[in-house]
């Protein structure tokens, strides 16, 4: 009894992706006994697409000459004390090593520092 249907592209009993028809007389699954006859596949088209992910652009990086403290990726992530988006974070082990590590955020705008223990 099949459990999966429909697309000719899986495997009706464990819906694995079936290789494509080879060299052989038979299909068979990858992960189970399943096999099914070329002979059911002639006249099908089989099509497929790659989608890429957009291309992000990498994070901000910001630098003061002045003060080398704002070094890093801006996140979205609003300062407690001027309440403006867009804050530079770092990480430190700043506790045993079984325990998560310390972050912390500058705000790019007002210079505030917060941490977060992870």
């Amino acid at each position: 009894m099949s459990c999966f249907g429909g697309d000719p592209n899986f495997c009706p009993e464990c819906g694995c992706v079936l290789p494509l028809p080879g060299f052989l007389d038979v299909i068979q699954c990858p992960r189970c006994s399943f096999s099914i006859p070329v002979e059911e596949f002639l006249g099908r088209e089989i099509r497929s697409t790659i989608v890429f992910n957009p291309v992000e652009l990498p994070s901000v990086c910001v630098e003061d000459s002045e003060d080398s403290e704002l070094k890093g990726p801006v996140i979205d992530r609003r300062c407690s004390r001027c309440n403006k988006e867009g804050m530079v974070y770092h990480t430190r082990q700043m506790r045993s090593a079984d325990e998560g590590q310390t972050v912390f955020f500058t705000c790019v705008h007002c210079r505030y520092q917060e941490k977060e223990d992870s």
